[in-house]
């Protein structure tokens, strides 16, 4: 009996996967979902706290591949940032920082008019201002769009990551301070953290382009360099408890501006990138207890609700100035409505380095998990409504 309960344990993982990429393929095939999507339900049905088909205990390994998943599509994300354009329209800058101000600020009196204390609407407010690259950069390179709601998004969601992160961090600080007492820990846990993950990423997108055009493979293939050279610098974030976030992200951007060419063919990392997205999206999808979505959906419905009216009214804002039409604005607006991977997986970044929020952010996880249901859809819609999808163009 023992041994085959360990047999069924060891083979839960590989199976659920199994059944989330066939429950893809046949929602994508059948309905023109988002696979996303679909790998989010399965994931939410075989968690522990659920139908307890996946191992109650998640292993350390687990939330490592899924944080190397986060960074190869953290990794696209960053390298397709166009320094030069923000340059050139410094109004896409201002309407991320507006943006996730106009986020923060209302998510934040929205929590406190809920009755919860400061530090849980100040948590809840900050990991709301984030749009989630995975779910954006997965659905733009599944309907092959292109365009300028298509950038713009890709821009706005990894701006808003960095501007998450930095505040979420702060927060963070501030709490260890409070605890403690001690300074020196509070900045450890914000400012160093932030500044040694930025550096790592940096020295990985320097090193890299060197090391491939002294192995002359610039002209050649080099998607596997990147790939492993992501694993390491994941791997070397979450041993040193930093920020794979900011690092994958730094480590695209400075890559991307080394001169290194990514050619179409290249881009999600072919059968891998497929393989841990489909891990990525199951996993985040079983961390939230179906008892803490219930006991926190009003809430966080109206997170959602306020969340989305915000970065509506703070990309619509600037939508003439910036370059685009309202409608195209509002386009914007709505594709930034994902928010899972990032929330779920900071949070287990946070448990992992002692610090347990997950009871207070309860609201956010009965947000994220309807987000990851929806919000991939809600990004298909709005490239499909900017005739930006090929096959999706209306005539």
């Amino acid at each position: 009996m023992i041994e085959l309960t360990t047999f069924l344990t060891e083979i839960a993982w590989p199976v659920t996967l199994l059944v989330a990429w066939l429950a893809g393929e046949i929602g994508h095939r059948w309905a023109k979902l988002p696979r996303i999507s679909a790998y989010a339900v399965v994931g939410f049905i075989f968690a522990p706290s659920q139908a307890g088909l996946l191992p109650g205990a998640q292993p350390v390994t687990v939330l490592l591949l899924a944080n190397i998943a986060f960074g190869l599509i953290l990794f696209e994300c960053g390298y397709r940032i166009n320094l030069a354009w923000l340059r050139t329209n410094p109004w896409i800058a201002v309407t991320s920082v507006v943006e996730a101000a106009l986020t923060f600020l209302a998510v934040y009196l929205l929590v406190l008019w809920f009755g919860q204390p400061t530090t849980t609407a100040l948590l809840l407010a900050a990991l709301s201002m984030a749009t989630s690259p995975a779910a954006v950069v997965r659905i733009v390179n599944e309907q092959r769009s292109s365009g300028q709601v298509t950038e713009r998004v890709l821009h706005l969601s990894a701006l808003n990551c960095v501007l998450a992160v930095l505040t979420f961090k702060v927060v963070v600080g501030l709490l260890v301070f409070r605890t403690s007492g001690n300074i020196w820990s509070a900045t450890d846990n914000s400012l160093l953290v932030l500044v040694a993950s930025w550096l790592l990423g940096a020295i990985a997108g320097a090193l890299v382009p060197a090391l491939l055009r002294f192995t002359k493979r610039t002209t050649y293939d080099s998607t596997l360099a990147f790939a492993i050279a992501v694993i390491c610098v994941v791997a070397l974030t979450h041993s040193l408890k930093l920020s794979p976030v900011l690092a994958a992200l730094t480590f695209g951007l400075v890559a991307r501006h080394r001169r290194m060419v990514l050619n179409s063919s290249q881009r999600g990392f072919g059968a891998l990138g497929d393989l841990l997205s489909v891990l990525l999206f199951v996993f985040i999808a079983t961390v939230p207890d179906w008892r803490q979505v219930i006991a926190g959906v009003g809430l966080g419905f109206a997170i959602i609700t306020v969340r989305q009216v915000a970065k509506l009214c703070g990309v619509g804002l600037f939508a003439h100035l910036s370059g685009i039409s309202w409608r195209k604005g509002l386009l914007v607006g709505v594709a930034m409505a994902p928010i899972s991977a990032f929330v779920i997986l900071v949070m287990e970044q946070t448990r992992y380095l002692g610090i347990n929020l997950v009871d207070q952010l309860a609201p956010l996880a009965a947000a994220a998990l309807t987000l990851e249901i929806f919000g991939p859809i809600l990004v298909q819609r709005a490239l499909i409504w900017a005739h930006e999808v090929p096959q999706a163009k209306e005539p």
